[in-house]
């Protein structure tokens, strides 16, 4: 085998390794086996106005925090930009396997 073709199969076989390891830690992080990486993080005290608040502020805060749970938007948002990032590295992957096709094939 010349040079080409083991370059080839090291590169199809990185960009298949990339593309099975971003969907196995997606499906990790997905199913709440293990947690994304925390980009973002909720707040560590509860309200930022202050002690004598207006009663209908605290009223529509407590409302709010029955309706949304305190860390769903941190989350949520770090959910999304580990979903962006594992497109990234799907897609990279797959640029990567393609090289090592072209390689393979002359």
């Amino acid at each position: 085998m010349n040079v080409q073709k083991i370059l080839g199969f090291a590169l199809i076989a990185g960009g298949v390794g990339i593309i099975l390891y971003s969907l196995y830690a997606s499906f990790t992080f997905f199913t709440g086996s293990a947690t994304p990486p925390e980009l973002f993080s909720p707040e560590a005290s509860g309200s930022q106005t202050g002690g004598g608040g207006n009663p209908v502020s605290q009223l529509l805060e407590e409302q709010l925090q029955g309706l949304l749970p305190v860390g769903l938007i941190p989350k949520m948002l770090n959910l999304t930009v580990w979903s962006i990032f594992s497109g990234l590295l799907m897609l990279g992957g797959g640029q990567i396997a393609g090289l090592g096709i072209k390689l393979f094939k002359t």
